[in-house]
């Protein structure tokens, strides 16, 4: 069941991921310097990279819920929303800063790892 929970844990992160830039599109086009016309969205590299990506984070995510001993599923809620919290959106905010980019990026991109690790604790603890 290990294999098959991960995958579900990020399909679950991934999918929240795109409903979480769709919601936020224009604010995150804006503030990234883009425009619609530099982006292609029929270019399936970004989304399959981002889901291999997911699915990495996901597996070290079940291997240190276990090496933890978090079972419960408010226990996976709360290590994957403070890994995501904690651990990743600081790199991204330092990456923002030190590109210049404007700071309202810090939490548009900041939520996604924060929110989608915390599905994932959830669906990790669930199997």
């Amino acid at each position: 069941m290990g294999i098959v929970s991960v995958i579900a844990a990020a399909v679950v992160a991934w999918l929240f991921g795109a409903v979480w830039y769709g919601l936020i599109a224009k604010p995150w086009i804006a503030a990234s310097g883009l425009d619609e016309e530099n982006l292609n969205r029929k270019d399936p590299v970004p989304y399959i990279g981002s889901f291999i990506a997911t699915l990495l984070v996901a597996g070290i995510l079940r291997q240190l819920l276990g090496m933890s001993g978090v079972m419960t599923v408010s226990g996976g809620i709360v290590t994957g929303f403070f890994l995501g919290l904690f651990m990743v959106t600081p790199w991204i905010a330092t990456n923002i800063l030190f590109q210049g980019r404007p700071k309202s990026l810090i939490w548009m991109d900041g939520a996604y790892p924060t929110v989608g690790m915390a599905l994932m604790g959830l669906v990790l603890t669930l199997f």
